[in-house]
Formats: structure tokens, C-alpha cells, sequence
């Protein structure tokens, strides 16, 4: 019996020594290949030092592509608006891209599109940016947004007569209320009788009051008939009269058309998205980004019948411009419009992400509350951000399409960060990360070890104050 006992301790100390050795190993392996690919970052790495030819590899990365869409970890973080701002004007001097086309309402762009091209009565970027007020504002009523829309003005203004110049257009289809009222405009102008009906048929929304979620909560959920029918009927009748209303006056009618078009089919597309919104999540994302590249398709269509192959730039937080496919969101069946870019023009999509490890952002709390100047806790471990972290380049360009051994690398699936206009850090890992494989992601990512948030044009007292840091009251 005591032989028996010793035997069994034996054998269970040999267990639990396998045991202990293969969990070791595991780690040892692990670890390993941390160190070969922390390596591999950062011998493929092109620091940032403030020079002109800092993007270089990314220029040539572009080469021919007719789309370059850049992302955001945040939609509140100066790095990324600033530095985005820089590649953009050289796409635009060095390749020739002809337009901008960001993550905002239609109708609110536009207006800076008509500023920037020299054809409307604001004076100032700032006075072009007056439309954007819906929350969260300071998304495009910030400083960096100023500067780029001013250098853009001034870029057009010093171009030839007959040249192209570049504009800037909204990809959302938030502004229900302002585009049926740009329609009802447009229309007022061209065709009072035909605004007449036009006017009865969106006064269908009349019965929910201002709140669109109201709208769809009480159509979606079956308890009011909606408005799709009459939303629908207004495009068809609208493009009806293209050819009537497009060729009035030469290309201003066609491009005042345009608009007007592209606010009513933003009205058809949202009328459909709020009814979405309180049945399944997976449908309205899906619904607001194949509306985000429709509104691409549409803008290259007639920009091209204008100047020829245009060129477009994108600029949309990261989880609308990586290719979901290669995230969670795609496991959900979620797309999104660089996913989209990539099954249309394959390598004529360039598709660029945003990374930082920790720093400031401009956030809110809670939808609809106001902005924060907030930390940005130091990345999880096992996180591409912390990867990128222990690579110790405070600011760095990546680009692998011909690198295998560094595409196979980040192809691995590891968390990664996001943060949109809310930021709730006590609740980080679940409210800010998921799992992506960067490699196929993205075509390149842009890495900030350290970030500042961006400068409201309107400061809040809570974004003046900031936010306490977590060592408060021993923080120097």
C-alpha cells in the first residue's frame, strides 16, 4: 500500500512537472516569436522625423491607385487629422487626386466643398464649417480641419482657369432633416410645381417630429406606417428630370443637379437606416457604409464625366476603411466601404490605418454629452499597439504589401483599439478592442506611441479642465 501511495505521488509530480514544462515551453515559443516579430516592426519601420519625405514609401505604396482611404483610431486625436492632412496634399500635388470624400453628412461638406473651389460667400474655413453641427462637433469644427481647408482654398485659388480643382464631400447619411430641405431648395429653383409635391411627400415625416430615432423606433417596431414609399418615389422622380434640370446651364446646372440627386438618394437611404436601427445591429452598419460607397461610386461617376480618371481620397475612422473582413466585424457579417473599395478596384485601393499606444483624446462619455479632453490608458497587452510599443519608435510608417515575412507576421489575429466619439476607459477592453489581423487590413498603418487630442473650435469647460490623471493627487 505505501509502495501503491509512493508510486502515485510519483507519477502525479511527474504530471505537474510535464505540465509545468509544456506551459513553459509554450511560453518560451511565444515569447520567441514576440522577439523575431517586435525585430521584424522594427527593421520595416520608416521613423517619422517631420520631413518632407517622411511618406515616401507610402507615395510609392499609392503608385497608380485611383483611392487611398485613411483611417483613425479615434475621432478625436491631432495626430491623425494633422498628419492625414499632410499625406493628402501631397497625394493632391505629387499624383493628382481630385477630391476628398470624408465621414461626415453631405449636405454640411458640401458647403466647404463650395468654399473650397472658390464658389461660395464664406470668407473663412471656419465660416464654411458652420453647418457641422450636429454631434459631435468638434469631429470637423476643429483646428486641423481649418488649417487643411484653408490650405486646400489656397491650393485651388493659385490653379490655371480651365484646371481641375479639388473639392471635399460628405460619405454619411445622418443629415435626414437637411438634405430633404436641400431637395425642397434645389427644387423651389428649377421647378416649383414639381417642389410642391416634393414637399407633400417628405412632410410624411411631419407626424414624428425632429427625432429621427423616433422615426424609426415607431416604424421599424411596426407601430406607424413609414415614409419608404415616398422617399423612393421622390429620387425616381428626380432623376426622371435629370437631363432637363442637368443641362440648364452647362456644368454648374450639372453640378448644383448633382447635389440635389445625392441629397435625395441620402433621404432614401437614411429613411431606411433609422428604421434599421432598433432591429438588428448588423443591418443598419451595413445599410450606412453601402450608402457610404454608393455616395464613392456616384462622386467618381460624375467627377470622372467632368476631368477625366479622377482620384479620390478617403477619410473615415479605421473599422469603416480596413477591410472587415480581415476583423470581428466580418465574423458578424458586417462589411464596410474598404472592404467594398478592395472587391471592386482591388489594388487600386490603398487602404492606410492609424495606431497609438497611449495620450490624450477628445471624447464625450455618453452620446450627445460634451467634450472631454481625455487619457488614453497605455494599450493592452497582446495588442498590435502594445507590438508596436515595444518596437521603442516613438513615430513610425509601415508598409508590407511586398514584405511577406512582416504581412505574415501581423496576419495573426490580436486585439486592436478603437475609439470613436465615446470614450469610456473603465470599461476599455470590452468597449474599445477587438480582434483583427492587421496584415489584411490594412495596406500600411501609420504608429504614434504617444498622441494629443485634437483642438475644438468650440472648447467645452470640461475639455478645458481635462481630465484628473489616475496618479492624482501624486502626479507632478
Amino acid at each position: 500500500m505505501k509502495k501503491f501511495a509512493t508510486s502515485s505521488r510519483l507519477q502525479l509530480a511527474s504530471g505537474k512537472v510535464k505540465q509545468l514544462e509544456t506551459t513553459e515551453g509554450r511560453k518560451n515559443v511565444q515569447n520567441t516569436t514576440e522577439s523575431i516579430l517586435t525585430k521584424t516592426v522594427r527593421e520595416g519601420a520608416r521613423t517619422l522625423t517631420g520631413a518632407s519625405q517622411d511618406y515616401d514609401p507610402l507615395i510609392d505604396l499609392v503608385g497608380d491607385a485611383r483611392f487611398v482611404l485613411i483611417g483613425e483610431a479615434s475621432h478625436g486625436t491631432h495626430d491623425f487629422y494633422h498628419e492625414r492632412a499632410q499625406i493628402t496634399e501631397r497625394l493632391i500635388k505629387e499624383k493628382g487626386f481630385a477630391a476628398v470624400a470624408v465621414e461626415a453628412d453631405w449636405p454640411d461638406a458640401y458647403r466647404v466643398n463650395r468654399f473650397v473651389r472658390g464658389m461660395s460667400g464664406d470668407v473663412y474655413a471656419i465660416e464654411a464649417l458652420a453647418d457641422f453641427r450636429r454631434f459631435p462637433t468638434w469631429m470637423w469644427r476643429n483646428t486641423d480641419v481649418v488649417e487643411f481647408i484653408e490650405w486646400l482654398r489656397a491650393y485651388n485659388d493659385e490653379l490655371p482657369p480651365t484646371a481641375t480643382k479639388s473639392g471635399f464631400y460628405g460619405l454619411d447619411l445622418y443629415s435626414l432633416r437637411a438634405s430633404m430641405e436641400a431637395v425642397l431648395s434645389y427644387l423651389e429653383k428649377v421647378d416649383p410645381d414639381t417642389a410642391k409635391q416634393a414637399r407633400i411627400r417628405y412632410a410624411c415625416f411631419d407626424h414624428f417630429g425632429e427625432d429621427t430615432q423616433v422615426y424609426g423606433f415607431v416604424t421599424g417596431t411596426g407601430l406607424a406606417k413609414s415614409c419608404e414609399e415616398e422617399v423612393i418615389n421622390q429620387l425616381v422622380e428626380l432623376q426622371r428630370q435629370a437631363m432637363e434640370y442637368a443641362q440648364r446651364d452647362g456644368r454648374l446646372a450639372e453640378d448644383e443637379f448633382f447635389y440635389a440627386e445625392q441629397n435625395a438618394r441620402l433621404v432614401k437611404n437614411a429613411e431606411a437606416y433609422y428604421r434599421s436601427m432598433f432591429l438588428e445591429k448588423v443591418s443598419s452598419w451595413n445599410l450606412r457604409d453601402r450608402h457610404m460607397a454608393e455616395t464613392l461610386d456616384s462622386l467618381i461617376t460624375h467627377l470622372d464625366r467632368q476631368g477625366g480618371r479622377t482620384k479620390i481620397v478617403v477619410w473615415a475612422h479605421n473599422s469603416h476603411v480596413g477591410d472587415a473582413r480581415a476583423t470581428e466585424m466580418g465574423q458578424r457579417s458586417e462589411l464596410n466601404i474598404g472592404q467594398v473599395a478592395r472587391e471592386r478596384y482591388g489594388r487600386a485601393a490603398v487602404l492606410v490605418g492609424f495606431t497609438t499606444y497611449h495620450g490624450t483624446v477628445t471624447a464625450a462619455s455618453d452620446w450627445g454629452a460634451p467634450a472631454e479632453r481625455k487619457f488614453v490608458r497605455p494599450a493592452l497587452a497582446g495588442s498590435y499597439e502594445a507590438l508596436f510599443h515595444a518596437a521603442q519608435i516613438d513615430r513610425f510608417l509601415l508598409t508590407w504589401r511586398e514584405l511577406d515575412i512582416l504581412a505574415a507576421g501581423l496576419g495573426t489575429p490580436r486585439l486592436e483599439r478603437a475609439i470613436g466619439v465615446i470614450y469610456r476607459p473603465e470599461t476599455e477592453r470590452l468597449s474599445h478592442y477587438f480582434h483583427a489581423r492587421l496584415g489584411e487590413q490594412f495596406d500600411a498603418v501609420i504608429h504614434f506611441d504617444e498622441t494629443r487630442a485634437v483642438e475644438p473650435l468650440e472648447r467645452t469647460a470640461e475639455w478645458e479642465a481635462g481630465e484628473v490623471p489616475q496618479t492624482f493627487p501624486f502626479a507632478v
